[in-house]
C-alpha cells in the first residue's frame, strides 16, 4: 500500500511579508524509485560510451568495440539485462530506419537505428503512453568527421545514462500506463531518429500524453564566464504549436492562451513535481521551444502535434561541446567525463522519474473544461467533464494564477464537475486537473470561454 509522507515548511519572511507555509506531499513509493537512482552506474555509463571512442552516425556499425553499431548493441544489450527483472512486462527493440543521401546532413545513404524498451502498463483499460528521449550519437568540431574521437560524454551521454537508470528502476515497478524510452540516432545529423519515431507514433495513433526529451542534462560549470551551480534545470515548451489550425488560433486569440499550450502545462507539471520530490533543484521555465535558433529531439513530436518539451542544463560550456579533445591557452576543450557532474545528473535523472511516475500514477484529463460567458459576472463559472478513460479522479483541482504570472498560483480541490469562483475572468486564468486520492495529478487542462453543451 502506498503512504503520504508529508513535510511542511514554517512560515518565512521575505522583503518584509511573510510568506504562507507551504505543504509538500510525498508518494513514498515515487521518493524510494527516486532515491535508487545511483550517480555511480551513471557515471559507470558515461565512462562506457566515452570508451566507444565515436558514436558519430557515420562511423562503423561492425565494429564490437566502437562506432555507432557498438553503442546500438552497447545500449540493448544493458537493456536486456535489466528487462529481465520485468516479468514479461518490458521489451527491447532495435527499429532501422534509412536516412542521408542527396541533399542532407549525411554524405551518403546509411541505415541507423534506434533502440526502443517499452515498459507495458498494467492497466489494460488505459491506452495512454509516456515517452523520453535521449539521443545517442555524438560528433566532434567537423560535422563530417566520422573516424575522429567524439567522446560525448555530456552530449549526450548524461541523457543516456539517465534513461539507462530510469529503466533499470521501471524494470522492478508496476506502471498503470505505458512507458517507452528512447535511445535515439541521428540527432547531430538532422533529428533523424527523432523524426522518424514521431511518424510512426503519429501513423499508428499512439496515445502519448508526454514526451520527456533529455539532451545534455551534466553540465554544471560554464564556459566564459565560470559559473557553476547545479540547483537549476531548464525546460523548454512551445507556446503556439506548430501543428495550430486557424481553429486553433482563433481560440487562442479569444481566450489569451498564447502563454497555455498543452506543452506549457507539461513543463509547469514537471517544474512542480520535480522540484517536489528533488532537493536542492529548481527546474526553470524557459519559454521557448529550444535554445535560440537551435532545436533536439522533442521538435519532430511537436511537429506531429504532441505535447513535448526539453530538458536540458540551466548552464552550458562551449568548450566542451563538439570540440576536439585537446588543451589551448591553459583551458581543457572537449567532451570528456571529467566534464560532467555526476551528481548533476542524478538530480535531474529524479526529476525525470518522479514526473513521469506522478503523471502514470494519476487519472486522465478532465474533459470539456469550459468557463461560462453566457453572462457578465464578477464571479468565474467553470464546469467539466470526467474523464472517458483510466482510472475515475476522486476529486478535481482548480489551478489559479494572475494573467501576468506564469505558474500557477493557487490550487483549489473540489469535488463534483463545476464549481462558481469569487474570482473575475477577466483578471485570472485557470486550468483544471484530475487528481486522485493519494495526491496524483493528471496535467493542467486551460479553460476556455464557452459552452460546456
Amino acid at each position: 500500500m502506498k503512504t503520504l509522507v508529508i513535510f511542511a515548511i514554517s512560515i518565512v519572511m521575505l522583503s518584509g511579508q511573510a510568506i504562507a507555509q507551504q505543504i509538500t506531499v510525498r508518494d513514498s513509493v515515487i521518493e524510494k524509485a527516486v532515491l535508487q537512482i545511483s550517480a555511480s552506474n551513471i557515471k559507470t555509463t558515461v565512462n562506457e560510451l566515452v570508451a566507444l571512442h565515436t558514436r558519430h552516425n557515420l562511423s562503423t556499425k561492425n565494429d564490437p568495440a566502437r562506432g555507432i553499431g557498438a553503442a546500438a548493441q552497447y545500449l540493448s544489450n544493458k537493456l536486456n539485462g535489466y528487462i529481465k527483472n520485468s516479468a514479461g512486462r518490458a521489451i527491447v527493440e532495435k527499429v532501422e530506419y534509412r536516412a542521408g543521401g542527396k541533399d542532407t546532413r549525411l554524405s551518403r545513404e546509411i541505415t541507423l537505428t534506434n533502440v526502443v524498451a517499452t515498459f507495458k502498463g498494467s492497466n489494460k483499460d488505459d491506452n495512454r503512453i509516456i515517452v523520453l528521449l535521449a539521443h545517442y550519437d555524438s560528433r566532434a568540431d567537423n560535422n563530417s568527421d566520422s573516424t575522429a574521437f567524439a567522446p560525448g560524454a555530456n552530449d549526450n551521454g548524461s541523457g543516456v545514462a539517465a534513461l539507462l537508470e530510469i529503466a533499470r528502476i521501471l524494470s522492478g515497478m508496476d506502471i498503470p500506463v505505458t512507458i517507452k524510452l528512447m535511445f535515439l540516432s541521428g540527432e547531430e545529423h538532422g533529428l533523424l531518429g527523432a523524426a522518424y519515431m514521431a511518424s510512426v507514433a503519429k501513423k499508428e495513433n499512439w496515445n502519448i500524453i508526454g514526451v520527456l526529451n533529455n539532451d545534455m542534462i551534466g553540465n554544471s560549470r560554464t564556459s566564459s564566464t565560470d559559473v557553476s551551480n547545479n540547483t537549476k534545470v531548464r525546460v523548454f515548451s512551445e507556446n503556439i504549436p506548430y501543428v495550430e489550425s486557424d481553429e486553433m488560433k482563433k481560440s487562442r486569440v479569444f481566450n489569451s492562451s498564447e502563454n497555455d499550450s498543452k506543452s506549457r502545462q507539461l513543463a509547469r507539471y514537471i517544474k512542480e513535481t520535480g522540484e517536489r520530490y528533488i532537493d536542492n533543484m529548481e527546474v526553470k521555465l524557459v519559454y521557448r521551444n529550444d535554445r535560440f535558433g537551435r532545436g533536439g529531439d522533442h521538435t519532430p513530436f511537436c511537429k506531429e502535434g504532441f505535447t513535448a518539451v526539453r530538458i536540458c542544463e540551466y548552464h552550458e560550456n562551449y568548450d566542451r561541446t563538439h570540440q576536439p579533445v585537446t588543451v589551448k591557452n591553459g583551458i581543457e576543450l572537449g567532451d570528456m567525463p571529467n566534464g560532467v557532474d555526476f551528481e548533476y545528473v542524478r538530480k535531474n535523472c529524479g526529476v525525470n522519474l518522479s514526473s513521469l511516475l506522478n503523471l502514470s500514477f494519476a487519472p486522465s484529463l478532465p474533459q470539456n473544461v469550459k468557463i461560462d460567458i453566457s453572462d457578465l459576472s464578477n464571479n468565474t463559472k467553470i464546469s467539466w467533464e470526467s474523464p472517458k478513460e483510466g482510472k475515475k479522479p476522486s476529486a478535481y483541482y482548480i489551478l489559479i494564477r494572475e494573467t501576468d504570472k506564469s505558474n500557477w498560483e493557487r490550487k483549489v480541490r473540489i469535488n463534483g464537475n463545476n464549481i462558481e469562483l469569487h474570482l473575475s475572468k477577466d483578471n485570472y486564468l485557470f486550468a483544471v486537473q484530475s487528481v486522485d486520492n493519494e495526491g496524483h495529478e493528471s496535467l493542467a487542462v486551460f479553460a476556455t470561454g464557452g459552452s460546456s453543451k
